[in-house]
């Protein structure tokens, strides 16, 4: 008889079969699917309005709580309470309600005043309190968020369980999406949206509220300009500074992508000698950047800092950087802004949830896109109160028919034997409806008489020119755009407040854009060999002299020996135009039988670029000469090749219109010697040739070529050869004479 399986046994194999017979497909639809879309549409990615679902059940839940105007109460409480709407649970709501909060620092225009400890965003250690010891109320601004809500402005839908309602929207009176800044991390998607200044933004809105919707590029590009005028960057409740890049700026106010630099703002004691830094850039916090200093120093790359410490207290934000006698503080900030922290970007991708669809938006796009959700939120306001002017009225008017005989209805009353007969003989005796009737049978007996219905029938005139305004409002879009012009406007000057992130403009960052050298490298004298195979070796000079033997790969040949220092840069000039630096030190020493370091690889060279030429150099100076293929010579000053920052490519370096023959170095002015391929040859001194500071520069004619191209390019020196002498020229472009070693043409 066979043995039975055991449990485990058969429920491992009921598995299998499981896993075989549902497709993944089947599995994707069903469960990871409505997951995705929950975490989209629902949680990570904020809408129109500037909140995200959890945000907007928490402070709905505070404003039904009664606490936007009175004390503070428990956070422990407005969680509680919360809870109706956000079953998520109560530590996921706490921390919700923290970054709201005015203590906790993350927000440029908090929406949540508090009490106690709420942590601090910039301190990845600074805990916030438990909920059972802080308190919050709404902020003054929040008003804005729900004004309208009585009036039917937005939907409102049942909550998780169908016990209570809950607004979809807020009919924000601005903006509130670029007010404050808002991160969010979904399924396969993210949104980090920077935060505007309130007044500038304000301002912005009424310049798109005013403006016709741009319907192509070119609208487009004129609207952002006008914009960036009265907004022209973000700005941070951290402080510090923005580096505003113009065109970077304009990228984002069109796509909602792209990136900006900020940095930290800092004094200098320099009789403690030491930096006090006070505001530090939003994305980062005050333990990166301390254990990034601390980092450096221990790897040797800021041996000017002595000690690093976070001096932050109630006061404030401080970090405190001692550096050594000697050091130049300013010197040191622009070393510091380049290695750690204290300088980082902030990378924009403005993506916001549109009627359940999400979408990547520009500054100018959400302008819009608000301002038409606005526009519908404000003629629901409008319809809402033309409807209550309306009951008004026509509750009124059936009054007014009770003003010529009081007598009579008192009478048609007193004389009914029942309730329900109160009502039809009121609307046969005065010709009235059911809903005036049932409005004047439930006046107090003391109030029929004739200057209570006088005085209430006096408000018809007010009611019919209220009508009369609101149904001119809600026919013209433009009487409709005058309202939220007025709304923004109140806004910007209830709340609105100066920048905390100043402006540098780029052009303003040439003197601190500095090269970082590292503190520790031995200076020596080296040689650079350049192979035809596209291999570089640097060999100490002293090796050299013990064992000049250069072994190279088989069939390579060596094309260039330099001679330089392990302090100089190396300037890699490509047959594609291009120029490449490296500094000497950065490229390993070899030894005499190693292969190298292959080119294409050191620089990420392109398909079929090659290197021509390397210049090494410590001053950049002397020029560059360029023989060209089509006879002419280009005399480019180094100078031109150097740059302040540690650029590792320079494009349009060399011209690209003829192929160069041969490249130089020179440091004084020399002779040159030029032979076509005819054998046509002149020998010409480089002071002929008119300096350039272009890099690309196509150079001067220097040998007249007719059917034929230059095929040698020399440097001759300073003493001519008597049999080389007639070929000698003072002025180009020259012709040149027929030479003995004439280049034989293959």
């Amino acid at each position: 008889m066979a043995k039975a399986k055991k449990k485990s046994e058969v429920d491992l194999t009921t598995l299998d079969q499981l896993q075989k017979e549902i497709p993944i497909s089947r599995v994707n639809d069903e469960n990871y699917m409505p997951y995705a879309m929950s975490v989209l549409y629902a949680r990570a990615i904020p809408e129109i309005d500037g909140f995200k679902p959890s945000h907007r059940k928490l402070l709905y839940t505070m404003y039904k709580m009664g606490l936007l105007k009175g004390n503070k109460a428990k956070c422990s409480n407005i969680v509680g309470q919360t809870m109706k709407l956000n079953p998520h649970g109560d530590a996921a709501i706490y921390e919700t309600l923290v970054r709201l909060t005015t203590g906790n620092e993350s927000l440029l225009n908090p929406v949540v005043d508090s009490k106690g400890n709420m942590g601090k965003r910039y301190g990845r250690d600074m805990a916030y309190a438990a909920a059972r010891y802080t308190e919050a109320k709404l902020a003054p601004m929040s008003a804005e968020f729900f004004a309208g809500l009585s009036k039917n402005s937005t939907d409102m839908v049942d909550n998780f369980d169908g016990t209570m309602k809950e607004p979809t929207l807020f009919p924000t009176r601005f903006p509130n999406i670029l007010a404050n800044p808002n991160m969010g991390i979904a399924v396969g998607m993210a949104s980090n949206i920077c935060s505007f200044n309130l007044r500038e933004l304000c301002t912005a809105t009424i310049l798109r509220v005013k403006s016709k919707s741009a319907t192509n590029e070119s609208t487009k590009m004129s609207s952002v300009a006008e914009i960036l005028e009265v907004m022209p960057a973000p700005d941070f409740p951290s402080g510090g500074y923005i580096i505003n890049n113009p065109e970077e700026m304009k990228n984002i106010y069109l796509t909602g992508r792209g990136s900006f630099l900020s940095r930290s703002k800092y004094q200098i004691d320099e009789k403690g000698r030491h930096i006090e830094v006070l505001e530090i850039p939003y994305s980062t916090t005050i333990e990166a950047i301390t254990e990034g200093i601390i980092d450096l120093v221990k790897k040797n790359k800021l041996p000017e800092v002595s000690d690093v410490r976070d001096e932050t207290d109630m006061s404030g934000l401080k970090i405190t950087i001692d550096y050594k006698k000697g050091t130049d503080p300013e010197l040191l900030m622009a070393k510091l802004y380049k290695l750690t922290k204290l300088e980082d970007s902030f990378g924009c991708n403005f993506n916001v949830s549109i009627n359940k669809q999400i979408r990547t938006l520009g500054v100018l796009d959400i302008l819009d896109e608000w301002i038409t959700w606005r526009l519908l939120c404000q003629a629901r306001e409008v319809a809402y109160d033309l409807g209550i002017y309306k009951d008004k009225l026509h509750l009124l008017l059936g009054l007014q028919k009770l003003l010529l005989d009081i007598d009579k209805a008192i009478a048609i009353i007193r004389n009914t034997e029942n309730d329900k007969e109160v009502i039809p003989a009121l609307m046969a005796g005065f010709d009235i409806d059911e809903i005036q009737a049932e409005y004047i049978a439930e006046i107090k007996l003391r109030n029929l008489n004739k200057r209570y219905i006088i005085d209430k029938t006096a408000e018809i005139a007010n009611h019919e020119k209220n009508i009369k305004r609101l149904e001119k409002i809600l026919g013209s879009p433009a009487e409709q755009k005058k309202l939220i012009i007025k709304d923004l406007e109140e806004v910007a000057d209830l709340y609105g407040k100066d920048r905390k992130s100043q402006i540098i403009h780029i052009d303003e960052l040439e003197d601190d854009a500095l090269i970082i050298e590292e503190p520790s490298f031995t200076d020596y004298d080296i040689k650079i060999f350049r192979t035809d195979h596209g291999y570089i070796k640097k060999i100490p000079t002293e090796q050299i002299l013990k064992n000049p033997d250069i072994k190279l790969k088989d069939d390579d040949t060596l094309l260039q020996e330099i001679d330089a220092t392990n302090g100089s840069d190396l300037l890699f000039f490509s047959d594609k135009g291009t120029v490449y630096k490296s500094r000497a030190r950065d490229i390993t020493d070899c030894k005499n039988a190693d292969i190298g370091e292959y080119l294409p690889n050191l620089f990420e060279l392109e398909d079929g670029e090659s290197i021509v030429f390397i210049c090494a150099t410590v001053d950049y100076a002397g020029w560059i000469l360029a023989g060209f293929k089509n006879g002419k010579v280009a005399k480019i000053t180094l100078k031109s090749y150097q740059t302040k920052t540690n650029r590792k490519k320079l494009v349009n370096g060399l011209s690209t219109l003829s192929p160069v023959i041969a490249m130089y170095n020179i440091l004084e002015d020399v002779n040159m010697s030029l032979i076509s391929d005819l054998g046509k040859k002149i020998i010409v001194s480089s002071s002929l040739v008119n300096e350039k500071t272009s890099k690309n520069t196509q150079g001067v004619q220097t040998i007249r070529l007719t059917r034929a191209t230059l095929e040698q390019f020399d440097l001759v020196g300073g003493n001519v050869p008597k049999k080389d002498q007639k070929y000698l020229v003072e002025k180009i472009p020259n012709s040149g004479k027929p030479c003995a070693e004439q280049v034989s043409l293959l």
